[in-house]
């Protein structure tokens, strides 16, 4: 069931429904999430199974402040008190070593764990009522993957949840996401910060807080100091149904000519010759090309305007029911790496 997120007694019913160990959808800036007790490692566990996720792939866990770190990290660099001060909240999440015996399903297991503070007006709501002193215990952070099934295309809205997981997952409904695309990973773990996942906060942005220079994850992976485990850095990843194919503006444009000129360059079969657009494009310029078999969407010149748009656009194509996805490569400059981080992911299953 949805509920509107603004309203204070559905604020209220998510709290509970945490507290006794449920599952919630919950929005927050980037992407919804699937959210349960950090802390409760069979809650965690019904993350895991509901997504189909490896339970060794961990899990961000989303906090109210500043004050549920130390509950769930035992070391905090100087650099990364500083990444937290200037970014929190905010869509950045940073990896610290894990206080052992906390929130070990969340973490998959590993000796590390993600923590963020969610911008999210709503997921702050559910956040701080969690934190209520009143309570016996609080409730340190949320786990909170995103709502959707591992590997496939993630949650911009509250209907994409309902989508994903059907009626019965109570889902606050928050809007459509700001970012659009997850957070960015910092690594913390390795004596300066090391960039595991793009997203809306750049490398620079980063660099210019801590005045350290932030490395790739494969620069300092070694056999003896591996990188840690994150959300959303398999090879493959934000896939929607149908097959994506990632071209500069003249391969794209070129392979439309060929569409015109045949006809019906891609022969669908028979069973869904009728059924609509075959191919989707998503591209900055406007593609030059007539056919029935094509569904076209306008790519913002703006990176961030982009990276709002980018799960929904995917969303869309396979709701139409497309077989392919033709989308022009997004340009090569820092603003656009987490756009392309996800659709190198997205095409490459």
């Amino acid at each position: 069931m949805i509920l509107p997120g603004e309203n204070p007694e559905s604020i209220a019913a998510a709290a509970r429904c945490i507290r006794a160990g449920g599952l919630l959808g919950l929005p927050t800036e980037t992407v919804y999430g699937l959210a349960a007790n950090a802390d409760d490692d069979a809650a965690v566990a019904q993350i895991f199974k509901a997504k189909g996720r490896p339970a060794d792939h961990p899990l961000i866990v989303h906090v109210a402040d500043v004050r549920a770190v130390a509950h769930y990290a035992s070391d905090v660099p100087e650099f990364a008190k500083q990444l937290i001060a200037a970014f929190w909240p905010g869509p950045l999440t940073l990896i610290l070593p894990r206080r052992p015996g906390i929130a070990n399903a969340a973490a998959g297991g590993n000796s590390t764990i993600g923590l963020r503070c969610p911008l999210h007006p709503v997921a702050q709501a559910v956040l701080n009522a969690l934190m209520d002193k009143s309570m016996p215990l609080p409730v340190w952070g949320l786990a909170a993957p995103s709502a959707n099934q591992f590997g496939r295309v993630s949650p911009t809205t509250a209907a994409h949840v309902q989508g994903e997981f059907g009626d019965d997952l109570m889902i606050l409904d928050g809007g459509a996401c700001s970012v659009g695309i997850e957070s960015t990973i910092i690594d913390c773990t390795r004596g300066q910060p090391v960039l595991l996942r793009p997203g809306a906060i750049t490398p620079e942005q980063v660099q210019v807080v801590c005045g350290l220079r932030v490395v790739s994850k494969d620069a300092l992976v070694s056999p003896a100091l591996p990188a840690p485990k994150a959300s959303g850095t398999l090879e493959s990843h934000y896939a929607p149904r149908a097959r994506v194919r990632l071209m500069d503006a003249k391969a794209l444009q070129a392979a439309l000519d060929l569409l015109t000129s045949a006809g019906e360059a891609v022969s669908p079969p028979a069973a869904v010759s009728d059924a609509g657009p075959i191919i989707a494009v998503w591209s900055r310029a406007d593609p030059i090309a007539r056919s029935a078999k094509l569904l076209c969407r306008h790519m913002s010149t703006d990176a961030s305007a982009a990276a709002q748009q980018l799960f929904a656009v995917l969303r869309e194509f396979d709701a139409q029911g497309v077989q392919l996805i033709w989308i022009e490569t997004p340009p090569d400059a820092p603003e656009w790496d987490g756009v392309r981080d996800r659709l190198v992911r997205a095409s490459a299953c």
